[in-house]
């Protein structure tokens, strides 16, 4: 930093050089009674001492940032607080950002999907609209999906609460990941997949309105809530014959033999929990309820896997892992063996 005197009054020249500022531009500054010389002499030349230098290279910074003449007149004369005058630039560059974030979302879709003229105009419609615009999106994609399906009422009710929620300042991956999943809700082979095989699911069982009803969601969640327990234990690395990990995966065994007595319009009885135990112990080998689970889940996955992935990525949630899911799989296994088995 060059060093500066406070009795001392510099040219034009130097100001410029300790401000950064070019010599027109301070002239301009004084033309306009921004920042007036500190002294003329009498051949006219202009001279500045250090609170106007000070203020000079205030002005630079002022103009960095976008603040107009009329900003950094009002602020020099102590008309506006630099709090606010900060506030308000701080709210356009926040919206410049989101539309160049949104800019940025287009053309990375664009050259990774080779789109036509005609799909630019829809992504830039995409991105821009507002969180009740994209909920009725997704709305009238579940409306088609469920609509004369034979489940209870509950079920459409719950695939209608699955959307996304895009932040106030998403990145650019969730903007692009909301541009897929826009693209692919509105696909018409994608509803028409999506329903078939709700459809062959449900509409041919006699007993699809009990499977769908909240008693069944309820088992689901409670399934889903263990299983989330044991992925996390198996991350931390918790012993297979550990208390903790024999506790947990019991809890999970119960309630899995809920979910396939559930569908039978039953309590679960230990015969559905050691049936359960012993398909957990060892998935490859499956019974016929393991093998009836598998094969909707499997399915269920093929349809929704990357529904699912970009939803989690637009909400900035944790979305599937296959790898980590065989990884709790497998350890579970392990515990339920080590259960049988301890040494």
């Amino acid at each position: 930093m060059v060093p500066v005197d406070d009795n001392e009054l510099y040219s034009i020249g130097d100001t410029a050089r300790r401000t950064g500022l070019s010599v027109s531009a301070i002239r301009f500054y004084s033309d306009i009674g921004i920042i007036p010389p500190t002294e003329l002499t009498n051949g006219g030349f202009r001279l500045y001492d250090i609170h106007a230098v000070a203020r000079l290279s205030l002005v630079r910074t002022l103009r960095e940032m976008d603040a107009n003449l009329d900003e950094v007149r009002r602020l020099l004369a102590e008309e506006t607080t630099l709090r606010e005058l900060a506030t308000t630039h701080l709210g356009l560059v926040e919206r410049q950002t989101r539309r160049l974030q949104a800019r940025r979302a287009v053309l990375r879709t664009i050259v990774k999907q080779h789109s036509s003229t005609e799909q630019v105009s829809l992504m830039h419609k995409l991105v821009s609209m507002s969180d009740d615009e994209r909920d009725r999106l997704i709305d009238e994609f579940w409306d088609e999906i469920t609509d004369g399906i034979n489940v209870h009422p509950a079920f459409a009710e719950q695939m209608h609460q699955w959307r996304c929620k895009l932040p106030e300042e998403p990145t650019t991956e969730q903007l692009e990941a909301w541009i897929e999943l826009a693209d692919l809700v509105r696909d018409a082979e994608y509803r028409r997949s999506v329903r078939q095989f709700f459809e062959t699911s449900f509409s041919a069982s006699e007993r699809s309105i009990e499977i769908t009803a909240p008693p069944m969601l309820a088992a689901i969640e409670k399934q889903h809530k263990v299983d989330l327990e044991a992925a996390e234990a198996q991350q931390r690395g918790v012993a297979v014959d550990s208390p903790m990990a024999r506790e947990i995966v019991e809890r999970l065994v119960v309630a899995t033999a809920e979910i396939t007595a559930e569908a039978s319009g039953r309590a679960a009885d230990e015969a559905d929990i050691e049936e359960v135990r012993g398909w957990l112990a060892d998935p490859p080998e499956l019974n016929n309820v393991g093998d009836a689970v598998d094969g909707f889940m499997t399915q269920w996955g093929g349809i929704f896997d990357r529904f699912i992935a970009l939803t989690a990525t637009i909400n900035g949630t944790p979305g599937p892992d296959p790898a980590g899911t065989a990884a709790t799989e497998a350890w579970v296994a392990a515990v339920i063996k080590a259960a049988e088995d301890p040494k």
